[in-house]
């Protein structure tokens, strides 16, 4: 019985994984850059109004990945957790900091809908006023996803270490994650102390967690090795 439980828990994982990689790829890459153009406000209006429907969609996107994100640190804290109980916790603590960060920062992205509404209580701004609104909060979103972006980063350092030392995942899962890790890092860094640069390190260094997802969704873990590492930490 334990098997089955811990081969379905991997798998629920791997799952949970794969969806969250796949709304954040959705929203940001589908949604934004087909939507947002940096610097011309007018034409990001535009866009914006032209395919209200899709930019719903992203917002929607972004908050179930949200949920996901959070449903997905419990189930690897189960499947994790005879490896370093203290480092489980860690990582559990980053994303349960960084979430609520994430989801505080969508009411930026939103904004831009509430000023494009055509409310009477924006008539008191022109035009070009509310087109400049519009970008001031979208480039909040934007610095508002990099602030959560340090905890993305920090969380995937425990988890990169786990899966190191498990015995039951491949020790390159771990490797992987880890320049994940300090892919996302970097690429927070840099957008605060570089501003001018046009830096999307995180697209390059994250392909270890679609790695990790898809072994955990197809190949699960060897569950030998998990029941070891279970009677050890008992």
């Amino acid at each position: 019985m334990a098997t089955k439980v811990i081969k379905k828990t991997a798998r629920i994982a791997g799952f949970l994984y794969l969806m969250l990689i796949a709304f954040q790829v959705f929203a940001k890459l589908f949604v934004s850059r087909s939507l947002i153009v940096p610097g011309e406000a007018a034409t990001t209006v535009n866009n914006i109004m032209a395919s209200e429907s899709l930019f719903r969609l992203g917002f929607v996107s972004n908050l179930i990945s949200q949920t996901v994100f959070i449903l997905l640190v419990l189930v690897l804290y189960k499947l994790l957790k005879p490896v370093n109980k203290n480092c489980t916790l860690l990582m559990v603590i980053f994303v349960l900091v960084g979430v609520p960060i994430a989801m505080l920062n969508l009411l930026n992205q939103i904004a831009p809908l509430l000023l494009l509404s055509g409310a009477d209580y924006l008539t008191v701004f022109t035009a070009d006023q509310l087109q400049a609104l519009v970008m001031l909060f979208l480039d909040l979103s934007n610095s508002g996803v990099h602030i959560a972006m340090i905890f993305w980063g920090l969380w995937l350092l425990p988890l990169g270490y786990l899966v190191y030392k498990s015995g039951f995942l491949p020790r390159i899962l771990g490797i992987l994650l880890i320049i994940s890790s300090f892919g996302n890092l970097m690429e927070f860094v840099t957008f605060f102390l570089i501003p001018n640069l046009d830096n999307q390190i995180s697209m390059y260094t994250g392909y270890g967690e679609i790695v990790f997802a898809l072994w955990l969704l197809i190949m699960g873990v060897n569950i030998e090795q998990w029941e070891k590492r279970a009677t050890e930490s008992a």
